[in-house]
């Protein structure tokens, strides 16, 4: 195989619990990631040069520093010397939307490349070199809808039963640095377990800072939870999103947007394409 075309999947944080901070730096949570099948899509095609190559660059972020490219120099040393390959972006996902656009780029990029540059790495060693990426990348590596602890890496699987979801994106860039440092963040939640989120769900932690600091996205859930009670931030913001049992209901709010309020519908799913790449432990 040569080439491949995947879809690089959104999450959404059903609950962020903050239960502490680490020493170095890093802060000690609990999560649930509800994988989505809507995403950014990215195609690999190889070439025998050893160079790597991404089309189109985003404005704004270095050739380098870019995620997708930091992802495909971290399996260099485990490629062959004239292995490259011609990545293709097309993007759907809002940077600073807390849904995970490039985290789960960089996740695909890791396992697609794994593949077709047959570098041999099973999947713990493909969620170690993720990690040091970032701390949402294992959970897109690890393909499944997740209960999550530790930084985000600690992983369970879940099955969840089917919903649609309506994400909104408020007109704003929130800082994921700028949040987890900030000294108004709650940080000292009791942690749960499974069967008491299952049962009760839980809050994000970082919703109530996000809303203070970015009016637009206490504006957005204001508007949302005239529909959805429940209807949160997802991650470090800025996005939003609504549960609703069928993809017609999920629509029909959707239709009643306000025009500065782009947003989209999706299904929950509890595997993403990637599982079907992904090689055994």
């Amino acid at each position: 195989m040569t080439s491949l075309i995947l879809l690089s999947p959104a999450k959404l944080n059903l609950f962020l619990h903050i239960t502490g901070r680490r020493a170095d730096g890093y802060h000690n949570l609990q999560t649930f990631f509800q994988l989505l099948d809507y995403g950014d899509t990215l195609s690999f095609s190889t070439r025998a040069d050893g160079k790597i190559t991404l089309a189109p660059e985003i404005p704004g972020v270095a050739f380098e520093q870019n995620l997708i490219i930091k992802a495909a120099r971290a399996l260099e040393p485990y490629k062959s010397a004239d292995a490259g390959v011609d990545i293709q972006l097309e993007k759907r996902l809002p940077m600073g939307g807390g849904i995970g656009g490039g985290s789960s780029n960089a996740a695909t990029t890791l396992v697609a490349l794994n593949h077709l540059w047959g570098c041999g790495l099973d999947k713990n060693q493909l969620q170690a070199i993720g990690l040091t990426l970032g701390a949402d990348v294992p959970v897109f590596i690890n393909a499944q809808t997740a209960w999550a602890e530790g930084v985000g890496e600690q992983l369970q699987a879940i099955e969840m039963q089917p919903k649609w979801f309506l994400v909104i994106q408020p007109d704003c860039h929130v800082s994921t640095a700028e949040i987890f440092s900030h000294k108004d963040l709650t940080r000292d939640t009791s942690a749960i377990k499974v069967a008491a989120f299952l049962e009760r769900g839980g809050q994000n932690d970082c919703e109530a800072l996000v809303r203070k600091l970015y009016p637009q996205v206490d504006n957005a859930l204001i508007w949302l939870q005239k529909f959805d009670r429940n209807a949160r931030m997802t991650g470090t913001g800025a996005c939003v999103f609504a549960s609703f049992e069928s993809a017609e209901t999920a629509r029909n709010v959707q239709a009643q947007l306000p025009k500065d309020l782009p947003g989209f519908v999706a299904q929950g799913v509890n595997q993403s394409p990637l599982y079907k790449l992904l090689p055994s432990n």
